[in-house]
């Protein structure tokens, strides 16, 4: 993103976000489809922002003695990207995203993330709490949940997933998935210093139902109605440099 692409910094915001993140295998994209289908919120799938494989400087783990990349350290990610995005949807109303092929590593498309009148977001993915901070300091983010089922239910959601969508080979998604299950705590604690907080999906269901409320009733986040900003208050000039943790 350029800086002509930039928003003007008295462009008002339409719609808070709400990030879901957590470990993988946690549910996120699940519910979010939930949350699509029940209130209409457009959704926008954070971990479609991976760099290419072949990209420079990408971050390493050793698992069973080979170094492989690691996808699961936030410098795998396009945080700068993601954020632009999504300050794009909530104040000009669309925002273009790319698609992520996992089994081969690489962007292989783009397409096109609408509002639609809507006054909420949901934007899920592994990484998502690293841009939960520079969100609320726009004043865009209604709340940020890690999204977890403990760390044997998250193998268990991950290890059938993964293996059905031959995301990599069996024998990475293996060694992944020990790595992963003896990281998650680390990682969990993590999104809670970015702000998150953590709940099992139906949890968070229960959480955001107030934000499907009309006008005049009370929501979790406080300010108007859906916990959108008042449609005078601007939105600050995104700082390229700014966007990674």
């Amino acid at each position: 993103m350029t800086a002509s692409d930039q928003p003007r910094a008295d462009q008002a915001a339409r719609a808070r976000i709400v990030l879901l993140t957590g470990p993988s295998g946690a549910g996120k994209s699940r519910l979010a489809d939930r949350l699509h289908t029940a209130y209409g919120w457009p959704v926008v799938r954070l971990d479609d922002f991976y760099r290419d494989g072949d990209a420079a400087g990408l971050p390493t783990i050793s698992l069973g003695g080979e170094s492989v990349t690691d996808w699961d350290h936030p410098d795998s990610w396009d945080a700068e990207g993601a954020l632009g995005s999504l300050v794009d949807l909530v104040t000009a109303g669309r925002a273009t995203t790319p698609h992520y092929d996992i089994s081969t590593s690489r962007r292989v498309g783009a397409g096109e993330v609408v509002l639609g009148g809507h006054d909420v977001v949901v934007a899920e993915g592994i990484f998502a709490a690293e841009i939960g901070p520079h969100l609320a300091g726009r004043g865009l983010l209604a709340a940020t949940y890690c999204v977890t089922h403990g760390p044997w239910g998250n193998a268990a959601f991950r290890l059938v997933r993964d293996l059905a969508e031959h995301r990599k080979s069996p024998a990475l998604l293996l060694r992944r998935g020990v790595s992963l299950f003896r990281r998650e705590a680390t990682i969990v604690r993590r999104t809670e210093s970015l702000g998150a907080r953590c709940r099992s999906p139906k949890g968070v269901e229960r959480e955001l139902a107030s934000l499907a409320r009309g006008p005049g009733e009370a929501d979790t986040f406080g300010g108007t109605a859906f916990g959108v900003p008042d449609r005078g208050q601007a939105v600050q000039e995104r700082d390229p440099g700014s966007a990674r943790p």
